[in-house]
């Protein structure tokens, strides 16, 4: 019934306890989750999720925040998304919210990883999983630059994950091709203004998530998050859409398939 378009299930604390989260899952009819890679050396344990059970799929990608960590080439990103069950690039973009004492200019290596995925994705024909935070701006430029195919006729495609931007943003994505995935932030109190956002979405280009571990909705903020907690954003969804929540299920898990797995409606 739902689909979890984003979560981390190779990180520790969601791994170690997968047998339970899988009976959770099933128990709250989240019939598939998509496996983020945020690494290239943690490719390996998601890859090996993705192709244990019939049910995960995965990503290859380096997050914008890693640093120290091996740095992808083209062909690193091409080889692993030929792979098995590997059905996106990412989760890549740009992040400026941890700048520290350096400036925009500084982070010329984020902004570059950023076009090598693109790049990929144009190759493969895979979509970007995207994250953009406090860099709206570079990240829609750097799509627009990188994203048109040979001729000029289309662009890499994709999603905008954990989506906290405004609504100039979002229709700029949508206006790329993009699709909006809302997490468990869309239920947060203090989230008013990203309700009205997921309102301006059109429901066939919304997908939702969880981004476990991390930002459990409510009524679970603050615990570790897993994806049997996403129907709670498809719960918000529905309500500021006011359509059923099995509305909301059916068309984000067909925007997932026809995102993912090329199915049409």
């Amino acid at each position: 019934m739902f689909t979890d378009s984003h979560c981390h299930l190779s990180f520790p604390e969601l791994q170690a306890q997968l047998p339970q989260i899988r009976e959770a899952m099933a128990q709250a009819q989240v019939d598939r989750a998509l496996c983020i890679c945020t690494t290239l050396e943690e490719f390996a344990s998601v890859h090996m999720l993705a192709t244990t059970y019939d049910n995960f799929w995965c990503s290859v990608g380096v997050h914008p925040d890693n640093e120290g960590v091996t740095e992808p080439s083209l062909d690193d990103l091409v080889r692993r998304a030929a792979l098995p069950k590997v059905v996106a690039i990412g989760e890549t973009g740009l992040d400026y919210y941890r700048l520290g004492e350096r400036t925009v200019a500084d982070m010329a290596w984020q902004r570059e990883r950023f076009r090598t995925h693109i790049r990929a994705a144009r190759q493969t024909g895979k979509p970007l999983v995207i994250h953009t935070r406090s860099a709206s701006v570079d990240t829609l430029a750097i799509l627009k630059e990188e994203g048109k195919t040979a001729d000029g006729a289309g662009r890499a495609g994709g999603v905008f994950h954990c989506f906290t931007e405004t609504a100039e943003v979002a229709r700029a994505a949508l206006d790329l091709g993009f699709y909006i995935s809302f997490s468990g932030i869309l239920t947060f109190k203090n989230a008013a203004d990203l309700r009205e956002v997921a309102r301006f979405v059109p429901l066939d280009r919304t997908l939702i998530e969880t981004d476990s571990p991390y930002l459990a909705p409510m009524p679970y903020r603050g615990k570790t998050n897993n994806p049997s907690y996403v129907p709670y954003v498809a719960k918000q969804v529905a309500e500021l859409k006011q359509v059923s929540v099995e509305t909301i299920a059916e068309a984000t898990s067909r925007n997932f398939e026809h995102l993912f797995f090329g199915v049409m409606s």
